[in-house]
């Protein structure tokens, strides 16, 4: 038998750690009580699934937990189309709406490590139509007529990134913005095929804002504008930069703006409810513009994913940046995107980072979502954050509007916390 001296045994250890550092940066398949979760307790999330079934509040979810890149829950619950009774599939595909917004976040940070643009440029440098900006002073909703007065300053690209231009929402935004966006021509869909994300948002830039900029955090269109922005920046359509720079490194297959006909199958019908908080179906056409051959690249809500391949991009921020061996992002951007970047400013009791909301001190009491975790979710009831202290990832996704049980999701946070067991 072959004898090691002490200096060899230590580099055999030094390489056994590395390897398993490795295995860290690519999400697979492992047992709960490898990584110190509870397979008894994750049950309980399986009954509160199960249970929200049965009273009728959703048709079906499905639940995703990965510790220390280890998958230990990936579990899909009721049906994917109540009208067919199609049972619901862990690889099925759904509307993942404002989660997009984080992915599209990420892209433009990909350009700012490569010079393309400073955080705190205007806007307007690299999209004339948002110079000069104004901010409503007066409005008249009788008619929709308005008055408007000098902003203090441009917009900032820190400013989108943060949702704190003053820009609103074209369809879920207060009474007075949707009609000046309406009367604008602002479309702020999901998804369209006659026209492009350029062709609205250099109206929009020509539109009044809800107040100056870096006053106050306003959930809108910033990331929509972001999109376009990249397409600007990269000479390439949002679709087609997404693709290369981190759905096709990051082995995101099922992650698309309008599916091929392959994945077309797969798509989550979108549910709505009765008077009673039931859920009930939708028409059939309603809620389908994945299936369009569309030309609209919404940043802020166009794309459609599994939880799996939403994982592996959370899995990669977690890993300051790099996954399965591509690095996309250096580990001090992620940083940077992952810290608050709205100062005083409050977001309930968290902050705002570079794309993501940020957990809080105070916003951690919570659910016991951990201090500085960042997360985010999207129109149709799917939901999302990533843990840095306990190295998780968890994500429920639904798909129904209006969905009167959102404490469904807030239920699972909760839950994947009670499961862990160190």
């Amino acid at each position: 038998m072959k004898k090691f001296s002490y200096i060899q045994i230590a580099a055999l250890l030094l390489l056994s750690l590395s390897c398993t550092e490795k295995e860290v940066k690519q999400l697979i398949a492992g047992s709960p009580e490898s990584v110190k979760v509870s397979s008894e307790r994750l049950g309980r999330i399986d009954s509160m699934l199960i249970g929200s079934i049965r009273e009728g509040w959703i048709a079906g979810a499905v639940g995703f937990i990965a510790r220390d890149g280890k998958i230990v829950y990936d579990r899909a619950f009721g049906v994917s189309d109540i009208k067919s009774g199609t049972p619901m599939k862990t690889d099925d595909i759904f509307r993942i709406a404002s989660q997009t917004k984080a992915i599209t976040s990420i892209g433009l940070m990909m350009l700012f490590e490569e010079g393309k643009f400073l955080l705190d440029d205007p806007v307007s440098k690299y999209i004339p139509e948002f110079s000069n900006p104004v901010v409503i002073e007066k409005y008249n909703p009788k008619d929709t007529t308005y008055t408007t007065v000098p902003a203090n300053r441009e917009i900032t690209i820190r400013n989108l990134l943060t949702h704190t231009s003053g820009i609103e929402y074209a369809v879920i935004g207060s009474p007075m913005m949707r009609a000046i966006y309406a009367k604008g021509g602002i479309t702020g869909g999901f998804g369209n095929d006659k026209i492009t994300i350029g062709d609205d948002i250099r109206l929009l830039g020509k539109l009044p804002l809800l107040h100056n900029p870096g006053e106050r955090y306003t959930y809108g269109l910033n990331v929509d504008v972001i999109g376009y922005l990249i397409e600007v920046l990269s000479g390439k359509n949002l679709d087609k930069f997404l693709r290369e720079r981190i759905f096709e490194p990051l082995g995101m297959a099922d992650t698309w703006f309008y599916l091929p006909a392959s994945k077309k199958g797969r798509l989550v019908e979108v549910n709505t409810e009765d008077a009673e908080g039931r859920v009930k179906s939708m028409p059939q056409e309603a809620e389908n513009y994945p299936l369009l051959e569309g030309t609209y690249f919404a940043g802020g809500a166009g794309l459609s994913s599994t939880v799996k391949d939403y994982a592996i991009f959370l899995q990669m921020l977690l890993n300051k940046g790099e996954y399965n061996g591509r690095r996309l992002l250096a580990r001090r951007t992620v940083e940077l995107i992952t810290s608050n970047q709205i100062g005083e400013l409050d977001l309930d009791k968290n902050k705002f980072g570079l794309g993501f909301q940020i957990t809080t001190e105070e916003g951690q009491a919570q659910l016991g979502v951990s201090e500085g975790s960042f997360s985010w979710g999207g129109y149709y009831g799917t939901a999302y954050w990533a843990d840095p202290k306990e190295r998780l990832v968890g994500l429920i996704f639904l798909q129904q509007y209006p969905l009167s049980h959102g404490e469904i999701a807030d239920k699972f946070k909760a839950m994947v916390y009670q499961a862990l067991t160190d």
